[in-house]
């Protein structure tokens, strides 16, 4: 009799595909220096939980949730450009001043010329594009180093800025489209509208992305996973979206104040726009390979001249998207419009996010996260202490922080080979 020897039991593998092992795969990416936006994303969370244990009837509440994404929404647009400046490892100190001097020109145009609203922000915004035209012809064709054009940038929109207006003056912002931008917010039905087009908009991008990477042949992450990523989103924006449709006006019965303001979807349209524009076109990956090397990118045939220009315009014009919306949050535009703080903060935003200073790493959307963190901050702390000066300090250590990560992380990815 012939014994036929039973055919050995296949080992039982995990599936490289799975939630754990995908949990693993993203702890050995945090362990190399790959930590992309976690330390914005917990240091929001710390933040949120920490204002609202301290002080649950004024910054938990729904009026101050929409007060500060409204507050945040400018410097969040300043931040977003700064990126593709800072992918490169350049600067642009001038991106406050060229918002306010775009938001002069347009307010100049409606108030003072009778201009129509339409006119007035296609001249803001060719203001912006003029601006960041001048700024990367400097650094691009003459090589200044760009911490040198964009302070003199800095400087010198403050005086046309000054000219526009006048010392002391201030233009009025009348046109209700422009100040709605701000102000309006969207019915609560339009709001669960919003939140279901993210939500299924997200799922389906997952969806067309694992299709076409199984039709190449790459591996594709399980239902699982897509699922679980889904619901990281789907839940913070659900309870973010019903904390928005509460009624949050001090007397209801002459006029009710609810839903997600309109800035917010707003603000959506230009982060997929940029976000498309970085990581789906060829002028995104030569914006990171001329971050990552620019000289392996210049012997590769990149136009390393151009993609400078290109993305200090779209800095620029970002900036003067954010001077529409000062002038319809304050309702004008003044000498101060754009000043102070706006710049240090924008750039915060972008650091903080996870964009790094060095060049070559970044998304547009690290831009929000970090803005938002910089918005807690602003928001939360004068509702403990009343002092400028402690405020200030921990804004600054903040962003000293997020630069030490970021510093910290490179230098991680360099000993690991990441």
């Amino acid at each position: 009799m012939t014994v036929t020897a039973a055919a050995p039991a296949p080992d039982i593998e995990e599936d490289e595909n799975s939630v754990s092992s995908a949990f693993r795969a993203y702890i050995n990416r945090l362990r190399g220096g790959d930590v992309g936006s976690l330390p914005a994303v917990l240091g929001f969370v710390a933040l949120v939980i920490l204002f609202s244990v301290l002080r649950p009837d004024t910054f938990a509440s729904s009026r101050n949730a929409a007060n500060l994404l409204v507050q945040a929404t400018p410097v969040i647009f300043i931040a977003m450009g700064l990126v593709f400046v800072l992918l490169l490892g350049e600067i642009d100190l001038g991106a406050g001043y060229t918002a306010g001097t775009s938001a002069a020109v347009m307010g100049v145009l409606m108030t003072n010329h009778g201009v129509g609203w339409p006119v007035a922000v296609a001249a803001c915004i060719a203001t912006g594009l003029v601006i960041g035209l001048t700024v990367g012809l400097l650094v691009a064709r003459l090589n200044i180093p760009s911490f040198v054009v964009t302070l003199a940038s800095f400087l010198g929109l403050q005086g046309v800025l000054l000219l526009i207006i006048g010392e002391g003056g201030t233009i009025s912002i009348t046109s209700p489209v422009i100040i709605g931008i701000m102000n309006n917010n969207l019915s609560p039905l339009m709001g669960w509208l919003l939140f279901a087009v993210v939500v299924l908009g997200y799922a389906a991008n997952l969806l067309w992305t694992a299709s076409a990477r199984r039709r190449a042949g790459l591996p594709v992450a399980s239902s699982a996973i897509l699922v679980a990523k889904v619901l990281a989103l789907a839940i913070p924006l659900g309870a973010a979206t019903y904390l928005l449709n509460l009624e949050r006006a001090v007397n209801p019965l002459i006029k009710s104040l609810r839903g997600i303001p309109i800035v917010v979807p707003f603000t959506l349209v230009f982060l997929l726009a940029l976000t498309f524009l970085a990581s789906r076109t060829a002028f995104g990956r030569h914006v990171y390979a001329v971050g990552g090397n620019t000289e392996a990118a210049r012997r590769a045939g990149i136009n390393v001249p151009s993609i400078k220009i290109m993305c200090f315009i779209i800095g620029s014009i970002m900036a003067a998207v954010a001077g529409i919306l000062f002038a319809s949050y304050n309702n004008s535009v003044s000498p101060t419009t754009g000043g102070s703080s706006t710049l240090l903060y924008a750039v915060g935003a972008a650091v903080i996010g996870g964009t790094s200073l060095f060049g070559g790493k970044g998304r547009v959307v690290d831009a929000i996260l970090g803005g938002l963190v910089v918005a807690v901050i602003q928001n939360g702390l004068p509702l403990i202490t009343q002092k400028a000066g402690i405020q200030l300090i921990v804004t600054g250590l903040v962003l000293l922080l997020a630069a030490s990560v970021d510093a910290i992380s490179r230098r991680r990815s360099a000993a690991t080979g990441r």
